[in-house]
């Protein structure tokens, strides 16, 4: 009888180790690692207004187009890295992260060269960001995993290798990019802005583009590379109206990975706070600082005058530092907007110092023969740190339109400027010709 307890208890050993051996086979490293990126990435979902040839201002009579894309969670508080093209242009923006919550997103800026945009939704609970990996190590046939809302199939996953290295892609006269990663894994229609994850989880690259006509030809940014952009996109000079003076290195070598600081400007908060060259900043606030747009990251939203803890290390040794946030309009040379409604003069030099575009009146009104408009002001020229600079307006362009109000004159850039529900509305819609297209594009008033 004990024997045959003792045989029953074995078989009911070897038959638990029997599931657990099956279930360990089906968890794989693809598996583990899209579980542990896979909150970290949002489905966006755009529309925008598609130009019929009619009335440039009878928006109402418009054709709304639906467009969708992919992005990643760089920041618990909501931002989002995407794709330029993903946003160019768009009315509307809703994101859906993981757990099937939806956003109302907004555009805060973008680079358009490298195509790079980052969103912002106002999440209700912080959010989980994307494991960040590094481009610097990557093998040929090291399998990969693209994460997106192909074809508005929202979370699709699909699995490739890495077929090449630093391919140069040209996609139009307007776009091309350089030192791509090229993979088999499938990407789809909407799976632009969103991650190329390796077997650990971590983004290695952002999801891009696609050969037309060809399979299982993809395109993707080196994570390296768009954390470059992102440091840039989520600068606190622009985005906070605050500074800190620091410029740094990200040095990023396989398994290394660390910021490094180099020269401060002269009185600046880095300066002030014994920022020296070669400190490793290890955190800012409570920020892991691996690169610039963490630090970046780690600054951003705070007031002047706010103080932030820095955890450097200096000779082998920890250092402990405090560095307090400065008012940009301190910063020699600071040009950015500080302009509010109640301190706005009745002169269109407020373009300048609301919009970075200086605006003359127009010489040849041939320059807009076979056009549909009357007239319109000349943008002579445009700061390249500003508002107008980060949507799309350039010295040359000539500013037809406000919202559904035609720019012939200043007054009538005044009219507008004036227009208190305007404010209320941000952000503004304008219209510019180009050559011999029409454009237009948003500016926020706020």
């Amino acid at each position: 009888m004990l024997n045959r307890l003792i045989q029953f208890g074995l078989c009911l050993t070897f038959i638990a180790l029997a599931a657990s051996a099956e279930a360990s086979v089906r968890e794989t490293p693809v598996v583990r690692a899209i579980r542990r990126a896979q909150a970290a990435v949002a489905n966006i979902h755009s529309e925008k207004t598609a130009d019929d040839g009619n009335s440039l201002f009878a928006v109402d009579r418009a054709r709304k187009v639906n467009g969708m894309g992919t992005g990643v969670i760089i920041d618990e508080r909501g931002y989002i890295v995407t794709n330029h093209h993903v946003v160019d242009g768009v009315d509307s923006l809703r994101v859906t992260t993981s757990d099937g919550s939806a956003y109302t997103a907004q555009v805060v800026s973008y680079d358009r060269k490298r195509d790079l945009a980052i969103i912002k939704i106002n999440a209700t609970r912080p959010l989980q960001v994307v494991p960040l990996g590094t481009s610097s190590d990557l093998m040929l046939g090291e399998t990969v995993i693209a994460v997106g809302n192909a074809y508005g199939y929202e979370n699709s996953m699909t699995q490739g290798i890495i077929s090449a290295l630093s391919r140069d892609v040209e996609v139009n006269e307007k776009q091309a990019y350089r030192n791509l990663i090229q993979t088999d894994a499938s990407i789809n229609p909407g799976n632009s802005g969103g991650p190329l994850i390796n077997l650990e989880g971590e983004i290695i690259g952002i999801n891009v583009a696609i050969r037309a006509g060809a399979q299982r030809i993809g395109f993707a940014i080196p994570i390296d590379d768009a954390r470059d952009a992102i440091a840039s996109l989520l600068n606190v000079e622009k985005l906070s109206h605050t500074w800190h003076g620091l410029k740094s290195t990200d040095v990023k070598n396989g398994p290394v990975r660390k910021l490094v600081a180099g020269a401060t400007v002269t009185d600046s908060p880095a300066a002030r706070a014994g920022l020296q060259p070669g400190d490793v900043i290890l955190t800012a606030g409570s920020v892991q600082t691996i690169d610039g747009a963490d630090f970046e990251r780690a600054c951003l939203g705070r007031k002047p005058g706010e103080t932030i803890a820095l955890r450097v290390e200096r000779g082998g040794k920890i250092t402990n530092l405090n560095m307090t946030l400065a008012p940009v309009e301190e910063k020699a040379g600071g040009s950015f907007p500080t302009e509010t409604l109640a301190s706005r003069s009745n002169t269109i030099r407020d373009s300048w110092n609301l919009f970075g575009v200086r605006l003359s009146t127009l010489q040849r009104k041939d320059e807009l023969a076979g056009t549909k408009f009357r007239g319109g002001l000349l943008v002579t020229q445009v700061d390249a740190q500003s508002v107008a600079a980060r949507n799309g307006i350039r010295e040359g362009d000539i500013l037809v339109g406000l919202d559904k109000w035609e720019t012939i004159s200043s007054q009538n850039v005044q009219y507008v400027l004036e227009n208190e529900k305007l404010w209320e509305s941000s952000p503004l819609t304008f219209y510019v010709q180009r050559g011999r297209e029409t454009l237009f594009g948003r500016l926020p008033l706020r």
